[in-house]
């Protein structure tokens, strides 16, 4: 396996956090490494130190020579005024810069160039890739390539960094989080992109059906040290509770034999032989490594519920719209105790205004939302708490309540109820300024829980949390004594917690399905599959088939437009033949050769679309 990166005695910290300390790796040619650690373990720090974005304090990282990385970082940022389509060739890649040259060129009519960077083009055979752009950007549903960077949100712009990643043809591609902000298609567009393309990656993500149908190797970051398993995710949890139950026997052993050396330790006298000493020696250093943590701790999550009475909530005749954009038409339901519902739609398909329909933030057009007057919301909202960097993390929790109630009539403090969530107290007396940004949102869901909600309202509960703290939340979701609505692209989540799902499918139409959200996939899949069967038996079909026959399957005005097509193509093609010799002829005044150059472009994207059509209609049948 060619080597690509090698990382070698790796130390990071933070004044006295050491995140890392000298851990080693490599990353060959072809694999598809995913890194798994708890949050504020420093898988991001560990991404900005490969990607040349951060110091470290020790050890080293080599590449192989002109390795070309494209980094998506977990909050991209981009130069202000970049358009959506400027921003996917914003990139250290010869070929993209060069592209995005051309086009500034043409845009301010600088003639003293153009001629130089169109052979750039022609030598970097850089025509196709705004097309290619186009078309990357269009499966991650950003459609408008001539909006400013500065005017997408979070989710957008992430989605234009990924897209700007992926069309960068980078030996390595180091992701972190890819999947926030993808629905279910374009999650699994994503997952098909990866896994069958000759790509080399080091992602982090938590979502674990993508782990497991992308990944090839595993590398977990657990107390500043590394652990490499070969396989998937499901073979990484094997492999991990393997290792796990061993150390736990370990240090089961080494616990007794504590026990017998300090009765042996408190029986000796003060005065001791050498071979005594080195007895000593050794009682220490086991001392030392018993002190050390067992690694990821459980987090206990049965705060107790309020009681809920019969009537929860109920939807009478609700529509709702943005201009011409319908999020529902005439939706009624009527919410059940102790119900656990699951919403799942494309991004914009109006899911988290529902949301906010139901918690009172946002009005129905029409129809009404009636709530039961024993419903005490805990609501964790996609935007996250506006935490004040200032505070201490315990002044956080202290500020909603001094204890947590449990149940059976028992209770603990703020404290106690924050090591539960993995924040031992070093890290309750720092500032919220220092925690990750998968602390903080864990941080956030302690508020929520401690409040003792009777209906949880979780709106993509799962980004940036780690999949540690995930297991735990399925977990308390599951026993959960109240209602729950969760809205996630998370499949696995989604399977564990929830009984039905709410399918928003664009336009006001909203679908009750029984079942998980893996199980509505199989079945969207299986009826999406019958239409085209049945669209394909309409007319019976012939045993031999020749291009006659599937000629013959088509409409009348498709035979039309399926001839006009070849014709049609054949003169964009002459037309941009003779456009390329004109503006290669270096005989153009500077209004000609704008206008040419455009209209090339335009060509280009003609050709395109009618070739695409023609291999539609050509398939019919």
């Amino acid at each position: 396996m060619i080597s690509y990166l090698q990382a070698e005695n790796i130390t990071k910290s933070f004044g006295d956090l050491v995140l890392f300390e000298n851990i080693s790796f490599g990353i060959g040619k072809g694999q598809r490494i995913s890194l798994v650690a708890k949050n504020g373990a420093g898988k991001s720090t560990l991404l900005n130190i490969l990607a040349g974005k951060e110091d470290y304090q020790g050890g080293a990282v080599t590449t192989r020579r002109d390795l070309r990385i494209a980094y998506l970082e977990q909050d991209p940022q981009y130069p202000a005024g970049l358009t959506v389509l400027e921003a996917c060739f914003h990139s250290d890649n010869p070929t993209l810069t060069t592209i995005a040259a051309y086009e500034k060129a043409v845009a301010g009519e600088d003639t003293d160039n153009l001629h130089t960077l169109m052979a750039d083009m022609d030598r970097l055979g850089a025509w196709d890739y705004e097309q290619r752009a186009k078309q990357v950007l269009t499966r991650l549903r950003i459609t408008d390539f001539t909006m400013r960077c500065d005017r997408l949100s979070g989710g957008q712009l992430k989605r234009v960094a990924l897209a700007n990643v992926l069309i960068s043809e980078a030996d390595l591609l180091i992701l972190d989080e890819p999947t926030n902000h993808l629905d279910m298609d374009m999650t699994r567009w994503l997952e098909d992109y990866l896994a069958a393309g000759n790509c080399t990656v080091l992602m982090v993500t938590h979502d674990r059906y993508f782990l497991d149908a992308v990944s090839t190797d595993i590398i977990e970051l657990d107390n500043g040290e590394l652990y490499t398993y070969q396989g998937n995710y499901s073979h990484y949890l094997e492999k991990r509770s393997e290792r796990i139950a061993a150390g736990a026997a370990r240090r089961e052993s080494e616990l007794n034999l504590f026990r017998k050396e300090l009765d042996w330790m408190r029986r000796q006298p003060q005065a001791r032989a050498t071979k005594a000493k080195a007895r000593i020696e050794s009682f220490h250093d086991l001392e030392e490594r018993l002190r050390t943590p067992r690694g990821q701790e459980a987090v206990r999550l049965d705060v107790q519920a309020s009681r809920i009475g019969t009537k929860i909530f109920e939807a009478r005749n609700v529509s709702k719209s943005y201009g011409d954009i319908r999020i529902l038409d005439d939706f009624s339901y009527t919410f059940s105790r102790y119900e656990k519902m699951g919403i799942v739609g494309n991004n914009g398909s109006g899911k988290s205004t529902f949301i906010k329909m139901l918690m009172g933030k946002v009005s129905p057009d029409s129809g009404t939302i009636e709530v039961g007057q024993s419903v005490r919301f805990g609501y964790y909202s996609q935007a996250g708490l506006d935490f004040d960097d200032g505070m201490k993390v315990l002044d956080v929790v202290t500020r909603i309540a001094e204890h947590v109630q449990l149940g059976d009539g028992r209770s603990m403090s703020a404290s106690q109820f924050l090591q539960y969530f993995l924040f031992p107290p070093e890290v309750q007396h720092s500032f919220v300024g220092r925690l990750s940004g998968g602390e903080r949102r864990r941080l956030y869901l302690c508020t929520v829980l401690m409040t003792s909600p009777n209906f949880l309202v979780l709106d993509e509960p799962t980004n940036d949390l780690d999949i540690m703290t995930l297991g735990v939340l399925e977990e308390y979701l599951r026993g959960f004594k109240g209602c729950l609505i969760v809205v996630s692209h998370d499949r696995y989540f989604m399977d564990k917690v929830v009984d039905h799902l709410l399918v928003f499918r664009g336009d006001g139409e909203v679908k009750d399905f029984a079942g998980t959200y893996t199980q509505y996939i199989d079945w969207r899949q299986a009826y999406d599959e019958s239409l085209r069967t049945a669209s394909q038996e309409t007319k019976p079909r012939p045993a031999q088939r020749s291009r006659t026959d599937t000629a013959r399957k088509l409409t009348f005005n498709e035979k039309r437009e399926f001839d006009g097509l070849e014709a049609e193509i054949a003169e964009l093609e002459r037309e941009k033949s003779g456009l390329e010799a004109e503006l290669n002829s270096g005989t153009l005044a500077v209004e000609e050769l704008v206008e040419k150059s455009r209209r090339v472009a335009e060509l280009i994207e003609l050709i395109d679309t009618r070739t695409m059509r023609w291999l539609e209609l050509s398939e019919i049948g």
